[in-house]
């Protein structure tokens, strides 16, 4: 007796992660035993996605006007920085002014004050609940910043993923179905873009052509797309030689029907996984572009561009370079938990492993 072929499309992507929530796979990732842990980059996440769609109506202050009379005040959490001055008679010595004070200028603080004694000046005040992570040295509020920042990485993911999704995946489908010279042309495009400097290009354009919004999103699409087209090109050649796909063929499908509806639901899951973990790339990239300055243009607040701003101040002012970077590694640590889990959760040979 034959065999009884299953030829039912492959189930869709997003019907896969909704049964998933459903049957509880995501709580049990989140407070289960095997990956209690999942539960920090589900938060983190959260918590970018919603401060990146709300700064303008969460963000305590404006992210790119400041007081200069606020200028590097530290974090909440901080104390007053004390320096210790020798009290000097007349002038201060040349040189030597930032470790004395005149004895004058003593007297005002401390009436007992001696020459040749030492006096605690308070050099940077303390931290202030008005400005919860400090400010940079130009007043500006970095909680503020931090938070039109992740909007500024969202914004930037969203349109890299659509613009160089649409050409890798396009690509793929085209190179897996064909094959032949067609297939070697695109995989050799694929192969000279992934060996060029990405970020020294980025520079020469920026320098070129100014920095712009637009240009950013053109660098890093050329950046990602060959990276959807491998993963896309492998998924087709898996695919396309199905008992579904062979039956839409028979039924005289055109060819753009059969890989646009046919094909493709079935290559989606890794599409989808590769997205989400390029997410992280992309924020990697864009921070990387704009520390070295070719990035967003200033004063619109980046994380990349708050790390270049506070490196020249780490010794005084950490906070300013520290916290823009934690946020980036957090970001993109919990994009990679995220992205393992999803691809645990859309490929059945590795959920029954769990």
């Amino acid at each position: 007796m034959a065999e009884s072929t299953d030829l039912t499309l492959p189930r869709r992507p997003w019907e896969r992660i909704f049964r998933a929530i459903v049957y509880g796979r995501l709580t049990k990732a989140i407070v289960g035993r095997r990956r209690p842990v999942l539960i920090i980059p589900v938060i983190v996440l959260t918590s970018v996605v919603v401060a990146g769609i709300t700064a303008p109506w969460i963000a305590p202050h404006h992210p790119t006007r400041g007081d200069l009379r606020d200028r590097l005040v530290p974090p909440v959490w901080g104390g007053e920085q004390i320096s210790l001055k020798v009290v000097v008679e007349g002038q201060l010595d040349i040189g030597a002014g930032h470790r004395q004070i005149t004895l004058d200028d003593a007297r005002k603080i401390q009436e007992d004050a001696v020459v040749g004694g030492e006096l605690g000046i308070v050099t940077r005040a303390g931290g202030s609940t008005k400005y919860l992570l400090g400010t940079d040295h130009l007043g500006r509020d970095i909680l503020t910043r931090i938070i039109y920042g992740a909007r500024i990485s969202l914004i930037m993911a969203v349109l890299t993923l659509l613009v160089g999704g649409s050409i890798g995946v396009t690509a793929g489908l085209v190179a897996g179905w064909y094959g032949g010279w067609i297939d070697e042309l695109i995989m050799r495009a694929v192969d000279i873009i992934l060996a060029l400097p990405i970020i020294l290009i980025a520079l020469v354009l920026v320098v070129s052509l100014g920095s712009s919004f637009q240009l950013i999103i053109v660098i890093l699409a050329i950046a990602i797309w060959p990276l959807f087209s491998r993963v896309t090109r492998g998924e087709v050649l898996r695919v396309k030689d199905m008992d579904y796909v062979a039956l839409a063929r028979v039924s005289g499908a055109s060819t753009l029907r059969i890989m646009f509806v046919h094909i493709l639901p079935g290559v989606t899951n890794s599409v989808i996984v590769v997205a989400t973990l390029l997410v992280g790339v992309i924020i990697l990239l864009e921070a990387a572009l704009s520390f070295l300055g070719a990035g967003v243009p200033s004063p619109t607040p980046a994380w990349g561009s708050m790390l270049a701003e506070g490196r020249d101040r780490i010794a005084v002012a950490w906070w300013i370079s520290a916290l823009p970077g934690i946020a980036i590694f957090l970001t993109v640590l919990s994009l990679n938990l995220f992205g393992d889990w999803l691809r645990d959760a859309l490929d059945p040979k590795l959920r029954h492993l769990e």
